[in-house]
Protein backbone atom coordinates (compact mmCIF):
# COMPACT_ATOMS: atom_id res chain seq x y z
CA UNK A 1 0.00 0.00 0.00
CA UNK A 2 1.40 3.52 -0.65
CA UNK A 3 1.60 6.39 1.33
CA UNK A 4 -1.02 8.95 1.02
CA UNK A 5 0.84 12.38 1.55
CA UNK A 6 -0.60 15.25 3.20
CA UNK A 7 1.22 18.59 2.59
CA UNK A 8 0.19 21.69 4.61
CA UNK A 9 0.27 24.87 3.80
CA UNK A 10 -0.09 27.32 6.68
CA UNK A 11 0.19 30.59 8.34
CA UNK A 12 -1.83 30.21 11.24
CA UNK A 13 -2.57 27.13 11.41
CA UNK A 14 -5.72 26.14 10.33
CA UNK A 15 -4.71 23.89 7.20
CA UNK A 16 -2.39 22.40 9.87
CA UNK A 17 -5.37 21.52 11.53
CA UNK A 18 -7.60 20.32 8.71
CA UNK A 19 -4.97 18.26 7.82
CA UNK A 20 -4.33 16.72 11.00
CA UNK A 21 -8.22 16.10 10.82
CA UNK A 22 -8.10 14.29 7.11
CA UNK A 23 -4.99 12.34 8.86
CA UNK A 24 -7.26 10.98 11.46
CA UNK A 25 -9.86 9.73 8.52
CA UNK A 26 -7.96 8.11 6.26
CA UNK A 27 -5.79 5.88 9.14
CA UNK A 28 -9.56 5.20 10.49
CA UNK A 29 -9.82 3.72 6.99
CA UNK A 30 -6.62 1.77 7.35
CA UNK A 31 -4.61 3.87 5.18
CA UNK A 32 -0.87 4.62 5.31
CA UNK A 33 -0.29 8.67 5.67
CA UNK A 34 2.56 11.34 6.26
CA UNK A 35 1.73 14.91 7.48
CA UNK A 36 4.54 17.53 5.43
CA UNK A 37 4.17 20.23 7.40
CA UNK A 38 7.66 21.78 6.49
CA UNK A 39 7.28 20.23 2.61
CA UNK A 40 10.16 19.55 0.84
CA UNK A 41 10.49 17.93 -2.46
CA UNK A 42 13.42 15.58 -1.74
CA UNK A 43 11.49 13.73 1.03
CA UNK A 44 7.91 13.14 -1.06
CA UNK A 45 7.71 10.80 -3.60
CA UNK A 46 6.05 12.26 -6.45
CA UNK A 47 4.17 8.56 -7.02
CA UNK A 48 0.62 7.43 -5.05
CA UNK A 49 -1.65 10.56 -4.10
CA UNK A 50 -0.61 14.22 -2.32
CA UNK A 51 -3.56 15.73 -0.77
CA UNK A 52 -2.40 19.32 -0.05
CA UNK A 53 -4.51 21.45 2.28
CA UNK A 54 -3.26 25.20 2.14
CA UNK A 55 -4.48 28.51 2.88
CA UNK A 56 -3.79 31.68 1.26
CA UNK A 57 -2.16 34.45 2.45
CA UNK A 58 -1.68 38.29 2.05
CA UNK A 59 -2.68 38.84 -2.06
CA UNK A 60 -3.26 35.59 -3.10
CA UNK A 61 -0.03 34.31 -1.92
CA UNK A 62 1.32 30.78 -0.53
CA UNK A 63 1.86 30.51 2.73
CA UNK A 64 5.68 30.62 3.90
CA UNK A 65 6.40 27.20 4.67
CA UNK A 66 4.97 25.99 1.31
CA UNK A 67 6.72 28.41 -0.84
CA UNK A 68 9.74 26.81 -1.15
CA UNK A 69 8.04 23.37 -2.76
CA UNK A 70 5.83 25.22 -4.91
CA UNK A 71 8.80 26.63 -6.14
CA UNK A 72 10.58 23.07 -6.52
CA UNK A 73 7.50 22.49 -8.47
CA UNK A 74 7.54 25.34 -10.51
CA UNK A 75 11.06 25.25 -11.61
CA UNK A 76 12.21 21.70 -11.56
CA UNK A 77 8.78 19.76 -11.81
CA UNK A 78 9.31 16.01 -10.85
CA UNK A 79 8.04 13.31 -13.06
CA UNK A 80 4.21 12.92 -12.55
CA UNK A 81 2.91 10.88 -14.08
CA UNK A 82 1.87 8.18 -11.67
CA UNK A 83 0.84 10.81 -9.05
CA UNK A 84 -2.83 11.68 -8.19
CA UNK A 85 -3.33 14.65 -5.85
CA UNK A 86 -6.79 16.53 -4.82
CA UNK A 87 -6.16 20.18 -3.16
CA UNK A 88 -8.00 21.47 -0.06
CA UNK A 89 -8.28 25.42 -0.17
CA UNK A 90 -9.19 27.15 3.02
CA UNK A 91 -10.03 30.65 2.40
CA UNK A 92 -11.62 34.36 2.98
CA UNK A 93 -14.95 34.92 0.69
CA UNK A 94 -14.24 38.34 1.92
CA UNK A 95 -11.25 38.47 -0.13
CA UNK A 96 -10.49 38.98 -4.17
CA UNK A 97 -8.22 36.13 -3.92
CA UNK A 98 -10.31 34.33 -2.34
CA UNK A 99 -8.23 30.28 -2.23
CA UNK A 100 -6.19 31.71 -4.63
CA UNK A 101 -3.29 29.35 -3.46
CA UNK A 102 -4.90 26.61 -3.78
CA UNK A 103 -6.68 26.61 -6.70
CA UNK A 104 -3.41 27.95 -8.04
CA UNK A 105 -1.81 24.41 -7.03
CA UNK A 106 -4.53 22.74 -8.14
CA UNK A 107 -3.85 24.15 -11.86
CA UNK A 108 -0.06 23.24 -11.10
CA UNK A 109 -0.38 19.92 -10.59
CA UNK A 110 -2.28 19.47 -13.69
CA UNK A 111 0.18 21.27 -15.68
CA UNK A 112 2.92 19.46 -14.43
CA UNK A 113 1.29 15.74 -15.58
CA UNK A 114 0.05 14.97 -12.16
CA UNK A 115 -4.15 13.40 -12.51
CA UNK A 116 -6.59 15.11 -10.38
CA UNK A 117 -9.05 12.87 -7.97
CA UNK A 118 -11.25 15.62 -7.25
CA UNK A 119 -11.78 19.31 -8.05
CA UNK A 120 -10.02 21.29 -5.80
CA UNK A 121 -12.27 22.27 -2.69
CA UNK A 122 -12.74 25.64 -1.47
CA UNK A 123 -13.06 25.54 2.10
CA UNK A 124 -15.15 29.34 2.71
CA UNK A 125 -14.30 30.11 6.45
CA UNK A 126 -17.19 32.86 6.64
CA UNK A 127 -19.75 30.30 5.96
CA UNK A 128 -17.63 27.05 7.59
CA UNK A 129 -16.15 28.70 11.07
CA UNK A 130 -14.94 25.22 11.78
CA UNK A 131 -13.23 23.97 8.36
CA UNK A 132 -13.04 20.74 9.90
CA UNK A 133 -16.92 20.29 9.52
CA UNK A 134 -16.72 20.72 5.95
CA UNK A 135 -13.64 18.70 4.87
CA UNK A 136 -16.04 15.74 6.46
CA UNK A 137 -18.71 16.51 4.61
CA UNK A 138 -16.15 16.08 1.20
CA UNK A 139 -14.97 13.18 2.44
CA UNK A 140 -17.64 11.62 2.93
CA UNK A 141 -18.36 11.70 -0.87
CA UNK A 142 -14.82 11.30 -1.85
CA UNK A 143 -13.22 8.44 0.47
CA UNK A 144 -13.30 5.93 -2.19
CA UNK A 145 -11.22 7.36 -4.34
CA UNK A 146 -7.86 6.99 -1.92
Amino acid sequence: MSTIHLITGSTLGGAEYVADHLNDLLQELGKDTEIHNQPSLDEIDPHGTWLIVTSTHGAGDYPENIQPFIAQLQDTPPNTQALNYSVIAIGDSSYDTFCGAGLHCHELLEDIGATALTECLTIDVLRHPVPEEALEDWFEDHKHLF
